[in-house]
């Protein structure tokens, strides 16, 4: 917890420390770890130093691994250009696909400005390249974009660390060209496993046809881009999204049937299980197995964390530890930050761990109740059932409870029928589907595959099924809106602290839980939104609901916003109205908002003159030039420009957060330069054709 404390505090900064305090952190963090040897019987002192080394080496770690990613990154539009770039992966996206190309030299730009890695839209199906390949293509390339409102997801931060320095489209279909250099051998090897993935894909395809082939697939080789979106959203609204993404529960099941297959073929010979650990070869061979999963299904974040932890725990069962012990999952969250200290920020870490910590409590728990019960009579078939309904009910509800901050945190959004939908579907997955996908990929390549493929199939259809009716019972997903972060640090607070101890005031977590709930519940959402731009504004009504003072321009920001406000609303259908005290023309809106004063977007310098008259807030999406000294605030085009989106809380004083402000100065949040104005005619100031105080 400490080492994520130091993690924490390193991204918490707004400003970006110098290298050599992240060296001294690291050289003093070493310095009280290595101390903790010399401390002898001094158990406070040791665990001071323990403490004080995990957050030391914590923040030293994540400034190290920021400065490793440091790469080029675009600070301006450009193109269409044309540039030659490899092909590293490609995923299906809408209508084409969406390409990730390792560049050297792009037109334009100096080799020391040229990006490294860029994310492009290419309208071409995905079986048209394959990875290792060279191509060129015509594309207009982006920075990669900032959050859309104060607080929102950072896209940059993301792709700072994936080595990511450009976004964008591509005009036309890449062609293929020769190669420019012989590639290396981690290259080669990373291209003939992504053969070898859409070989395996294809496969399941022929055999699996429809829907369910591509959930089919994306439970084998994690390749996602077939899934409907429909089935995608019924998959989140039933509470099963965690069943299409390659993660803890796929390679727990596989390397589970794995060692279970294992153990009891080799105790079928007395002389080898009366002579030899069966147990623990076993856990060896599972382990091989679920390395290979790992390596089939596209090596993910998501599953690269799994593996590790599974890694701890089969290691545990072949050193005769305690398998599943919270000591286990500190040990595996604890190498995944050392090795990638980002993944403390990122949604899959931080649900993946709050499941798994949950659950483990539950174990424990279920051990001293047994052993406090002590031992009794073998339960029947009947007792058997009962005992695994009522535990898939416990590990959904604990893993429910677990992960709904973070849910509604990160993705404003919470199932209400997830025990449901795991009580139907996870004896499918965990009984037909997945021990099926790991005969057939055992089985592909001898050819034998297809019966298990079959098998598979059918478990999700019915898997499907179920996702689908448990998505469409009334009220079944409910938009939230998003928790301040300060709610989420106190439920974090609380539920570790219930899942670590053992004694009974384990039950004072739920103090700090009801503390956040109630600051979630008494946060105040921001009255007024501005997109960087100045084009998007939204205020809210009197009703407490967003609405936009014209149909928005970025479908994108505009559905952030409403997701972050609880809204299920699509954006044109919260276009404010006349009725609800809006008004628009050619050169603007004026809005008068909840407390009754006047809000003007000014969308040209025409609008001006009686906009700063008249209005107390004045949104400009062109320069003002300091011709506007009137109201009570302005924000220009420079302003938005600099600062990027804006959100606006109404009181004296005015509370204004940009997202300049809660990103800071750091390395992936390099401001794109401004394009210079020239100062606007008197031409320009017109009169309106209706009262900007309606």
């Amino acid at each position: 917890m400490e080492l994520g404390a130091g993690i924490a505090l390193y991204f918490a900064l707004s400003w970006e420390p110098a290298a050599w305090l992240g060296a001294a952190a690291l050289a003093v963090g070493g310095a009280a770890a290595l101390s903790c040897w010399w401390l002898g019987d001094h158990g406070g002192l040791r665990i001071l130093a323990a403490m004080a080394a995990a957050v030391l080496i914590g923040f030293g770690i994540a400034k190290l691994r920021t400065d490793a990613a440091i790469a080029p990154i675009l600070h301006h539009r450009i193109g269409p250009v044309r540039f030659e770039g490899r092909v590293i992966s490609r995923d299906a996206h809408g209508k084409g696909m969406r390409l990730l190309l390792d560049v050297e030299h792009i037109r334009r730009l100096a080799p020391a400005a040229t990006p490294r890695r860029v994310r492009l839209s290419v309208r071409m199906t995905p079986d048209a390249l394959v990875p290792g390949q060279w191509v060129s293509l015509v594309a207009v390339l982006l920075p990669p974009p900032e959050p859309s409102s104060p607080g929102g997801y950072d896209f940059g931060r993301w792709a700072w660390y994936q080595g990511i320095g450009a976004v964008g489209y591509a005009y036309g279909k890449a062609k293929p060209v020769a190669e420019p250099h012989v590639e290396t051998l981690s290259e080669g090897w990373g291209d003939r496993l992504e053969a070898l993935r859409d070989r395996m894909t294809a496969r399941i395809d022929s055999v699996i046809t429809g829907p369910d082939g591509a959930i089919a697939a994306a439970l084998i080789t994690g390749q996602r881009g077939g899934i409907a979106p429909e089935d995608q959203a019924a998959f989140r609204d039933a509470g099963l999204s965690h069943v299409l993404a390659i993660s803890g529960l796929h390679l727990a099941l596989a390397g589970g049937f794995f060692f279970w297959v294992v153990r009891a073929l080799l105790a079928l010979f007395p002389v080898i299980a009366l002579n030899y650990p069966i147990k623990k070869w076993a856990a060896g061979a599972a382990l091989l197995a679920a390395g290979g999963y790992l390596l089939i299904s596209g090596s993910g974040a998501p599953a690269v964390r799994s593996f590790i932890m599974l890694t701890v725990m089969l290691v545990a069962v072949m050193l005769d530890r305690p398998a599943l012990s919270m000591r286990s999952v500190a040990l595996a969250a604890g190498l995944i930050l050392l090795w990638r200290p980002e993944d403390l920020i990122a949604p899959g870490f931080e649900m993946s761990f709050a499941a798994v910590t949950g659950l483990i409590a539950l174990a424990e728990w279920e051990r001293a109740r047994r052993a406090k019960k002590g031992g009794g009579v073998s339960p029947g078939l009947l007792g058997r059932l009962r005992r695994y309904g009522l535990g898939i009910a416990l590990t959904s509800v604990v893993a429910g409870l677990a992960t709904a901050p973070f849910a509604v945190f990160h993705f404003d959004r919470a199932s209400q029928y997830g025990l449901l939908g795991n009580l139907l579907a996870m004896p499918v997955v965990g009984l037909v589907i997945m021990p099926a996908a790991t005969a057939a990929m055992v089985l592909m390549p001898f050819g034998f595959d297809r019966p298990a493929l079959i098998v598979m199939g059918k478990g999700v259809g019915l898997m499907l099924a179920i996702a689908r009716w448990v998505a469409h019972l009334p009220g079944a997903a409910t938009m939230m809106a998003v928790w301040p972060q300060s709610a989420l640090l106190l439920a974090v607070f609380g539920g570790l602290w219930i899942f670590l101890w053992r004694a009974h005031w384990r039950w004072l977590g739920l103090v700090p839980i009801a503390a956040g709930l109630a600051v979630a519940c008494l946060a105040t959402p921001p009255d007024i939104l501005v997109t960087r731009d100045g084009h998007d504004v939204a205020v809210r009504l009197t009703s407490g609901r967003l609405a936009f003072l014209r149909p928005p321009k970025d479908d994108y920001a505009a559905q952030s916003w409403l997701q972050r406000d609880g809204d299920a609303r699509a954006p044109d259908q919260a276009v404010a109205t006349t009725q609800q005290g809006v008004r628009c023309d050619s050169y603007g809106c004026v809005a008068r908002l909840r407390d009754g004063e006047v809000l003007a977007a000014s969308a040209r310098f025409a609008a001006l003159g009686e906009d700063c008259a008249g209005a107390d807030i004045v949104i400009a999406a062109v320069p003002t030039r300091r011709l506007c000294n009137d109201p009570r605030l302005v924000l220009d085009r420079f302003d938005l420009a600099k600062n990027g989106a804006t959100a606006i809380r109404l009181g004296k004083p005015l509370d204004i957060r940009t997202v300049r402000d809660e990103r800071g100065m750091r390395p992936w949040s390099t401001t794109p330069a401004r394009r210079r104005y020239g100062p606007p005619r008197r031409s320009y100031f017109k009169r309106r054709r209706f009262n900007s105080a309606e």
